[in-house]
C-alpha cells in the first residue's frame, strides 16, 4: 500500500507549485513494485538529473578498473602525462570528492576550473587545464584529508577514463550501461553550459533531448539526461550484485566497493564540507553515494530535483524526479519527505 507515499509526493508537488514528478520504487527480488507520475510526467519523460549522475560516472570508472584498464588506487600520473602535476591523486579520490582539488562550494565558478562549464572545449583539454594550473596552489589540500563536494575533479576523472580506455566518454557509458542494461535513453551533455546558471529555478528543459547541445566536454558529475525507467534499471543492477538481467555489468565485489563509505575507511572523515559546515544528507560518502551512517541507506541527490536511494539491508531502492517551480533544496527535501513512507510501505508489503 503506497497510498501514504503518494499522498506525501502529491502534497509536496502541490505545496511547491511544481509542474510534476515521477517516483519509482524497486525491490531486489520483485523488480519495480511501485511507479507513479504526476503533472507533466508520463512514462518515458526525459529529465536532467544533475548530480544524480555521479553514481553512474563512478561506475564507469569502476568498470575500467575491473577490466584491468585503470587502477582506481594508482596515481592519475600512471595514465596521463599531465597527471604529474598532482602526483598523489588517484581516480578513487576524484570520484569520492577527496582528491583535495577545489570543489563546487562555496564558489561554483572558481576561476581556475571554469572550463568544467565550457561546452566548446574537450574533456581532455579541460582536465589537463584543471590538473596543471598553478592558480589553485593556495587552495589545494592533500588528498584523502578533506571532503570537497563535486566540481572539476569529476572532469579529471572522466578524462582519465577516456585516456585509459582509448574511448570517448559517450562510448564508455554506452558500453558499460546502455547496451548491457537495455537502456532506452541515457546520455551526457553539458547542461550547466547551455542553460542559465540560476540556482533558484529549474532549467528550461522540456524533455526533448534534441534541444540539448552536444559537447565534447560533457559534465561528468551532473550531465546525465534519462528516464525514470532507465534509472530504476540501474538501481536494480546495484541491488542485484551488478547484474542487469542476464548481463553482468559489475562484479559483486565491485558493487560493494561502490557502496562503501570511503570517507570513513580511508581517512576517518565525514561528508561535511569544510568551507560551509553543511552536510547534504549524511556524514558518509563513497563513490558517488552519500551514506547515512545511522540507517545504512545510501543516496545520490541532484540539484535539479532528482534523488536516488538504496536500502541495501532491506533490498529496495527508489528514484524520484521533480520538475518545475523554484529550486529550494528539493532533491534533499523530497528524499527526506518520502524516505519514511517508502520504507514503511516496502516492509509492510514484504510482511
Amino acid at each position: 500500500d503506497f497510498s501514504a507515499v503518494s499522498e506525501a509526493l502529491e502534497g509536496y508537488v502541490a505545496e511547491q507549485g511544481m509542474n510534476g514528478a515521477s517516483l519509482v520504487v524497486v525491490h531486489r527480488d520483485d523488480g519495480v513494485i511501485h511507479q507513479e507520475f504526476l503533472g507533466e510526467f508520463q512514462p518515458g519523460r526525459i529529465s536532467l538529473i544533475a548530480s544524480t549522475s555521479k553514481v553512474i560516472s563512478a561506475g564507469v570508472l569502476m568498470r575500467l578498473h575491473e577490466d584491468g584498464l585503470l587502477d582506481m588506487d594508482a596515481p592519475v600520473a600512471d595514465v596521463v602525462d599531465w597527471g604529474s602535476a598532482n602526483p598523489e591523486i588517484t581516480p578513487a579520490q576524484l570520484v569520492s570528492n577527496s582528491s583535495g582539488l577545489v570543489g563546487l562550494m562555496p564558489n561554483p565558478f572558481y576561476d581556475p576550473y571554469v572550463c568544467q562549464f565550457d561546452q566548446t572545449t574537450t574533456l581532455q583539454a579541460c582536465a589537463e587545464a584543471i590538473f596543471t594550473t598553478t592558480n589553485d596552489d593556495a587552495d589545494v589540500a592533500p588528498p584523502d584529508t578533506e571532503f570537497r563536494y563535486g566540481g572539476a575533479q569529476w572532469q579529471v576523472a572522466g578524462a582519465v577514463a577516456e585516456a585509459a580506455s582509448g574511448k570517448s566518454w559517450a562510448e564508455l557509458v554506452n558500453e558499460t550501461y546502455v547496451q548491457p542494461c537495455g537502456l532506452g535513453t541515457l546520455a551526457y551533455t553539458s547542461p550547466f553550459g547551455q542553460f542559465p546558471m540560476d540556482w533558484t529555478v529549474y532549467p528550461p528543459f522540456d524533455g526533448d533531448p534534441a534541444s540539448l547541445m552536444p559537447s565534447d566536454n560533457p559534465m561528468i558529475e551532473g550531465g546525465v539526461h534519462t528516464t525514470s525507467d532507465d534509472y530504476a534499471t540501474l538501481l536494480l543492477m546495484h541491488l542485484r550484485g551488478g547484474m542487469c538481467g542476464e548481463n553482468r555489468v559489475h562484479s559483486a565485489e565491485a558493487i560493494d566497493v561502490l557502496h562503501s563509505d570511503r570517507a570513513a575507511e580511508m581517512w576517518d572523515g565525514s561528508a561535511l564540507d569544510p568551507m560551509t559546515g553543511i552536510a547534504i544528507l549524511s556524514q558518509g560518502y563513497g563513490y558517488g553515494w552519500w551514506t547515512d551512517r545511522d540507517t545504512g541507506r545510501i543516496w545520490d541527490p541532484g540539484a535539479f530535483g532528482s534523488n536516488a536511494w538504496l536500502d541495501l539491508d532491506d533490498g529496495y531502492g527508489a528514484y524520484v524526479v521533480l520538475e518545475g517551480g523554484p529550486i529550494n533544496g528539493d532533491a534533499q527535501k523530497i528524499g527526506l519527505v518520502l524516505d519514511g513512507p517508502v520504507h514503511e510501505a516496502v516492509l509492510a508489503a514484504r510482511g
